[in-house]
């Protein structure tokens, strides 16, 4: 009966014109996350994102976190984020990231002053890779003005 209705709902969505368009159908404002909170990122077609989100990806990329997390956050000597994620608060995420948990190997970051001054990005940007709103691989910014993906 899942199943059926699981097929019958994929049907649906691909015979209506836009209706699983990941562009058109992605708002450009947050949305109530399962807490029923906002979410900390937004997120257009998967690859565009708010300013702070992209600064986020930015420091991810450099400091080298996928060395010990992924390319894809989908863990190597690290956990795996996209699961970490799901289970961490923010307030948790960042007393990892800048006190570290030595005994597992995660160094401390509350001297780099890159991830201090982006510490609510990087959040931001791994809770949207998390809830799989946020694609792997390159970002760029929206258009402030339009909410669409920008050309560039």
């Amino acid at each position: 009966m899942k199943r059926s209705l699981a097929l019958f709902l994929l049907a649906v969505c691909q015979a209506v014109p836009g209706f699983a368009d990941p562009v058109q159908a992605a708002p450009a404002v947050p949305e109530p996350n399962a807490t029923g909170g906002k979410t900390p990122y937004q997120v257009v077609g998967g690859d565009h994102v708010d300013a702070r989100t992209l600064n986020g990806w930015r420091t991810w990329r450099a400091l080298s976190c996928e060395r010990c997390h992924g390319a894809q956050q989908e863990g190597a000597v690290g956990p795996a984020l996209v699961n970490s994620l799901k289970v961490l608060t923010p307030d948790e995420f960042r007393k990892t990231v800048l006190q570290g948990r030595i005994d597992k190997g995660m160094p401390n970051f509350d001297g780099s002053k890159q991830v201090v001054d982006n510490i609510d990005n990087l959040y931001a940007y791994l809770k949207g890779r998390s809830d799989g709103a946020i694609k792997p691989g390159r970002l760029q910014a929206i258009d402030k003005e339009s909410g669409k993906e920008s050309g560039k």
